[in-house]
């Protein structure tokens, strides 16, 4: 029983610690400060009364900190998925067509070449993300990091004065940083790669943990594993952990909600999403929870600032009526997208 409580003791500092660092990385942003936003955005106004009603220990709709928990997608949601396309996509087309240390195979070669110069991506099957996975086999997990950091400093290229690390809607990050702050543990829940997602989030999150960053999966071997099933192997002194290049899970729609489940453990409170494939992950946050709970979606509807779609954002607008999901228009919700120094490059 004394164990017991000590292992406790020792965990709740821990978890004061965590609070405290972050808490002191985000120590810039105001409690309720959103100035990326402008006041008369639906979406400002509903999440910063919610956050105050839900962390006023005397209100009605009060949730205890460990309880508060918040979900995020990433493309779309918090960075750019256009342009061409999302940044998982353009790192595989960079590993097979401009990677002079990789040898692509026939079916990698075709499936960037196509989707480069055609604007062309295969249908989201096994077999394709299956094919992806492959290009970065036998890297190990630093090579892998280093490979997507370098590919992180190039130019964006529709855009002036961005590199690719600099795609995240600062907005958002906004959001990230004042839920932080007001005591919300923030989840990054992605269809792309965790392993890609983590130096994106290094970059720019810097306070969010890889314990709470979830995406999609592929193998992580020992290099002298081979193809030994992992229970039928040891892992020894000197072994080296390398990407095995078979896909898992892509982790979209209901796997989102699978994935939460496995992983957090705790049904979410607030959820932010921008597409079909994010409903799985809100609806679950806002329907039967035992706590208020909202979900937001994001409208892709500016086409000055961004490579917006009307199409895809009316749909968006007749869903968020739909389900109930409160609506984020990049348009008129926000004074900025990435920043007054980066420009949409004109291409006439």
């Amino acid at each position: 029983m004394k164990k017991n409580i000590r292992f406790s003791s020792i965990f709740n500092l821990a978890v004061l610690a965590m609070i405290l660092m972050i808490s002191t990385g985000c120590s810039h942003i105001k409690k309720d400060s959103l100035s990326l936003w402008n006041d008369t955005a639906p979406a400002k106004q509903a999440l910063t009364d919610y956050v105050k009603n839900v962390t006023n220990p005397k209100s009605a709709d009060f949730i205890p900190e460990k309880e508060r928990v918040a979900v995020f997608d990433l493309d779309g949601t918090l960075i750019l998925e256009t342009d061409p396309t999302y940044f998982d996509w353009l790192l595989f087309e960079h590993r097979v067509l401009d990677d002079q240390d990789y040898k692509a195979t026939r079916e990698q070669i075709e499936m960037a070449r196509n989707s480069r110069e055609k604007g062309i991506i295969p249908e989201l099957t096994p077999k394709r993300e299956q094919i992806a996975a492959s290009a970065y086999k036998d890297m190990t997990l630093n090579e892998f990091y280093d490979f997507i950091r370098k590919f992180m400093e190039e130019d964006q290229p529709g855009f002036t004065g961005m590199k690719r690390e600099d795609i995240f809607y600062r907005p958002m990050v906004e959001i990230v940083e004042y839920l932080v702050k007001n005591r919300f543990y923030v989840y990054i829940c992605s269809g792309t790669d965790r392993l890609i997602v983590r130096p994106l989030i290094d970059k720019n999150l810097p306070y969010i943990p890889y314990s709470q960053i979830i995406g999609s999966d592929s193998t992580i071997i020992a290099r002298e594993q081979g193809d030994a099933d992992g229970l039928s192997y040891t892992f020894k002194k000197g072994d080296e952990l390398v990407i095995g290049g078979k896909s898992i899970v892509k982790n979209l729609q209901m796997n989102k909600v699978s994935a939460i489940v496995r992983e957090i453990g705790i049904q979410p409170v607030l959820a932010f999403g921008n597409s079909s494939s994010d409903a799985s992950m809100v609806n679950y946050a806002i329907n039967g929870n035992k706590h208020k709970a909202l979900g937001f979606m994001l409208c892709s509807d500016d086409l000055e600032r961004e490579y917006g779609n009307m199409k895809k954002a009316g749909k968006m607008y007749e869903d968020c009526e739909k389900y109930g999901w409160i609506c984020i228009s990049m348009k008129n919700d926000w004074k900025t997208i990435y920043g007054e120094n980066i420009k949409k490059r004109d291409r006439k």
